[in-house]
């Protein structure tokens, strides 16, 4: 009985809401925000949107930083393909401006603390300390949110060879998607390890049929050991698409004509680009130090990568090899309350359109999380006294129970089934 009143005062509280949400007006207003986005790239603002969407008061803090904040233009963005980044974080941007329950912010944050929530104890809630750039000058803040998207993204691993960090982004790139096909047909370098080079030419093989893989000093008994045990017949496949290796040592890469010369309106798509690069070679096979020049016209990379940020693994997040952070399906990493979107996870799927996915992924699934622990505050506060009877299953009202009462007798297939419990 007392079930069934319980029950039937939610049904009607529900029918009484109004059409307007107002954030979070049933909890104290002790809590800045329900989620606080770390990063400002696609992730992010696809986070934000998607908060942004069903009301939910973010905050996304941006330092400005971005793996592709070098390269000219984006490419394989349905709706933006061949603008430029900043073009396209500036139309993102102006359009989640319009929702009200959502901000921007500058700055870098510097550090995020778990604590116990004051609200609804047992639930996540962390402080976050950021460095912000406000009108009035730089400033240190602390805020609160029950929850945070990690979106801190990677940064590429350049090698100190002259002419490589000069020139990344604009004619040296790591993703040929994103950048092959404003350079088809033209004469192609490939910077990796020898064994590394075959599935770096399987990525490209329809684009360029004139490949040089400089494997800098890499082909040797072991690295092909490696290839052997990898891809028996590699270097026959190799010579059968003309892929040429190259085992000098670079001395340096210096640009002969820049590719992206010209006025470019950035909201239009890129066209081909005509880049040529001088690459300086060692010859001391002889015991003479002659040095020769090759011209190649575009290179892709096999560049180690890494977080841009150490937030996560501060914060207690569980690392994968290589450096990424752990995350489920739904991108919840091993601290509650923390997920983790874009390039920066574990999902190693590294592309604009799938950093916008998993953004949106994170911001569905805290939503549902922040709506299940709502749920449970409100139910304990409804019931309250009246239904806490010593000696009886009310008693103690765990999370789980509430769960149960709330799905009642529905089915799993009954359009009212709230699903399983997931704590």
């Amino acid at each position: 009985m007392y079930l069934s009143i319980a029950l039937l005062i939610l049904v009607n509280l529900a029918s009484l809401v109004s059409p307007v949400a107002i954030p979070n007006k049933r909890l104290p207003p002790r809590i800045d925000y329900d989620t606080i986005i770390v990063g400002g790239g696609p992730a992010g603002l696809a986070a934000l949107s998607g908060l942004a969407r069903v009301r939910r008061k973010a905050l996304l803090i941006d330092s400005g930083e971005y793996r592709n904040g070098l390269t000219r233009n984006m490419h394989d963005v349905l709706g933006h393909d061949g603008v430029t980044p900043a073009y396209f974080r500036h139309s993102a941007r102006g359009q989640i401006t319009t929702y009200k329950t959502v901000s921007f912010t500058n700055g870098t944050v510097t550090k995020i603390t778990p604590g116990r929530n004051p609200v609804s104890p047992g639930t996540s809630f962390f402080t976050v300390t950021a460095d912000l750039n406000t009108t009035v000058g730089p400033t240190t803040k602390q805020l609160t949110t029950r929850k945070v998207i990690l979106a801190t993204g990677l940064i590429d691993v350049i090698p100190s060879t002259p002419g490589l960090a000069e020139n990344w982004a604009k004619g040296i790139y790591w993703c040929p998607w994103c950048d092959g096909h404003e350079h088809a047909d033209q004469p192609m370098g490939l910077l990796c390890d020898l064994n590394d080079a075959v599935g770096a030419f399987r990525e490209i093989i329809t684009l360029n049929s004139d490949v040089i893989a400089y494997v800098n000093g890499t082909d040797t008994p072991e690295y092909r050991a490696l290839n052997d045990a990898a891809f028996p017949g590699w270097e026959k496949y190799l010579a059968e698409h003309n892929v040429k290796i190259e085992n000098r040592t670079i001395i340096s890469i210096k640009r002969v004509k820049d590719g992206s010369e010209g006025v470019h309106d950035p909201s239009l798509p890129s066209t081909a680009e005509f880049d040529l690069f001088d690459i300086e070679l060692a010859n001391k096979t002889d015991g003479n130090d002659v040095r020769e020049i090759h011209q190649r016209g575009v290179f892709f990379t096999s560049f180690p990568s890494k977080q841009r940020s150490s937030l996560g693994e501060e914060t207690g997040v569980y690392m994968y090899s290589p450096g990424r952070l752990g995350v489920d399906q739904n991108m919840r990493t091993n601290i509650d309350g923390i997920y983790a979107a874009g390039d920066a996870n574990s999902d190693n799927s590294t592309n604009v359109p799938h950093a916008m996915y998993s953004g949106k992924r994170a911001a569905v699934f805290l939503h549902q999380k922040l709506s299940q622990e709502d749920s449970v505050w409100e139910v304990t506060r409804l019931l309250g006294s009246k239904f806490v009877k010593k000696g009886t299953r009310f008693q103690k009202l765990d999370p789980r129970l509430i769960w149960r009462m709330m799905n009642g007798r529905s089915r799993e297939d009954d359009i009212l089934h709230a699903g399983d419990f997931d704590p």
